[in-house]
């Protein structure tokens, strides 16, 4: 018979936007993931308050989702990283939880909220 347990799924939620806190003396394993041509790409987004100029910080979101650069996608953290596809939702839920402490603190309500999305999905052994 086989076993199941749950593992979490990652979700994004709206109006958080701290991934697109960019600041390069906050994100160094960011930065040092990308190759040269990305680099140049990450620095040149980044505003003079350390914020994506893309972002739209009323609405918080992003002002060119569909066309963001590969480093901005989830679904490319495991190949900047090395981390197998199996292990990339823990893996961005712990990405995004580091950000959002380091972005709004880790007793936020955006850092709640996020927690709260992160759905369980039964997977069998």
């Amino acid at each position: 018979m086989a076993m199941t347990h749950d593992v979490q799924q990652w979700q994004c939620i709206k109006h958080c936007g701290a991934c697109c806190r960019l600041a390069p003396d906050e994100r160094p394993e960011a930065l040092a993931a990308l190759n040269d041509s990305q680099q140049q790409t990450y620095l040149a987004m980044v505003g003079d308050d350390g914020w994506c100029i893309h972002y739209d910080s009323g609405g918080q979101r992003c002002r060119i989702y569909n066309e963001r650069p590969e480093f901005c996608r989830v679904s490319e953290l495991g190949a900047l990283f090395g981390v197998p596809a199996e292990n990339l939702d823990d893996f961005a839920i712990s990405c995004c939880q580091q950000q959002i402490r380091s972005t709004y603190g880790g007793r936020s309500p955006v850092l709640r909220r996020f927690n709260r999305a992160q759905q369980p999905v039964n997977c069998a052994n």
